[in-house]
């Protein structure tokens, strides 16, 4: 198995890039394996390791279709639906609740949003 080139942070040559540094071109990977990759040294730690990939070899990113649209604002209304009371939060409900901020912390005096 050949060993991948291994750059320091910062450090690599034109034509690499990241999947962040690709996307932000609007190109994807395309099913290339990994080319090479940074090293950023950390004390007291294993290294950061950031891969890359040839810019030459990646494709253009895919457009969204009227289905992927759709899928995705499906799936964002679902993240929004609390799963205790059923009702939509108006906000993304956080994973460290589980449900809406009024579901997880009830009034103990029972009296809804009075100031």
């Amino acid at each position: 198995m050949a060993t991948l080139p291994v750059y320091r942070w910062r450090l690599a040559p034109d034509g690499y890039a990241t999947r962040r540094q690709l996307r932000a071109r609007n190109l994807r990977p395309g099913g290339q394996d990994v080319a090479a990759q940074l090293e950023r040294p950390r004390r007291r730690r294993g290294p950061l390791v950031a891969y890359l990939y040839r810019v030459d070899l990646a494709k253009p990113v895919r457009p969204m279709t009227p289905g992927r649209w759709a899928a995705l604002a499906k799936a964002n209304t679902a993240r929004r639906i609390c799963p205790a009371c059923r009702r939509d939060a108006g906000y993304v409900i956080p994973t460290s609740l589980g449900m809406c901020v009024p579901c997880a912390y009830p009034d103990p005096d029972g009296s809804e949003g009075t100031a």
